[in-house]
């Protein structure tokens, strides 16, 4: 029976950790695994390779057999209890275990249990799936509201339900859409990530909305009626007497949609900024000079 090193084939040293031998067998796994290399011979020979150090070397005792007896590591028990006899016989001869050298063990082995092909069981691997990645475009207005859309995703159509409030650079995960598993495994998941385009004249930070407004001088100092667009509309806001450049009012509820909660909303935050008349006539400058004396 051919030597067969089974720390060669994961590519991991003899002190290698349980941890380092699990990370090594499922990399290779994956890479040879018939799934993936169909009519490969050399593919499917060297998978079953894989597997059999991985069943050998993962269990720690078997481990154990194999760095002491090598490739007769499955005989170990026998010749332990052999061992502990001192001695069999053969027609016309004798010989003590103690006379092996460790070489010896295949000759002792064979002796008693022939050549025999290895008898352990292979595992069927199992793999859960890739999972993908996509980014979905959408303007701002498309997430003020809830709604279902069908994505074509690897040649296959998905119908997702996207939550109001979905934020710019937010990933979601679409569980078992993903690639399919290997060997039985589960399927893998599909991250969609949002990419929200603002084409809206509001500064948006999560649920709250932010807008600037212009008011002129007369209403700022005297005070008077605006209307400010939102998103559900137009609303009638008052500006009250002496207001300055930078104040700001809120309007409570008039933001955006809060994520996955059904009918809850942000709010909106007007900033004012005052615009100074131009191009006034002498009269009008008359007045002012009045007011700045006033």
């Amino acid at each position: 029976m051919e030597f067969i090193d089974y720390y060669k084939i994961l590519g991991v040293s003899k002190n290698a950790s349980e941890a380092d031998i699990k990370k090594a067998y499922r990399k290779l796994a994956r890479k040879y695994h018939p799934d993936l290399n169909p009519n490969d011979k050399e593919a499917e020979k060297k998978f079953k390779e894989i597997n059999e150090a991985n069943e050998v070397l993962s269990n720690a005792e078997n481990r154990k057999k194999y760095d002491q007896y090598g490739k007769d590591w499955q005989h170990a028990e026998a010749f332990e209890q052999a061992r502990q006899s001192q001695q069999y016989s053969r027609p016309g001869k004798q010989q003590y275990y103690s006379d092996f050298a460790e070489g010896d063990f295949s000759d002792f082995f064979e002796s008693m249990f022939g050549t025999g092909s290895r008898g352990y069981r292979r595992s069927q691997v199992k793999f859960r799936g890739e999972d993908y990645n996509a980014e979905l475009r959408l303007d701002l207005m498309d997430v003020y509201k809830t709604h279902k859309r069908t994505l074509t995703v690897n040649e296959k159509n998905i119908r997702i339900t996207i939550p109001a409030g979905v934020e710019n650079g937010q990933t979601i995960k679409i569980k078992g859409h993903g690639g399919p598993g290997i060997g039985g495994g589960p399927n893998g998941d599909l991250y969609i990530t949002f990419a929200i385009d603002n084409n809206t004249f509001f500064k948006r930070d999560k649920s709250d909305l932010h807008l600037t407004k212009e008011i002129d001088l007369y209403t700022a100092v005297l005070g008077g009626d605006i209307t400010i667009n939102t998103l559900d509309g137009k609303v009638r806001l008052t500006v009250k007497p002496e207001t300055q450049s930078g104040a700001k009012v809120k309007l409570k509820g008039k933001g955006f949609p809060k994520y996955k909660k059904e009918g809850q909303f942000g709010d909106l935050y007007i900033t004012y900024t005052v615009k100074i008349p131009k191009n006034i006539s002498e009269k009008q400058k008359e007045l002012f000079r009045e007011l700045s004396k006033l």
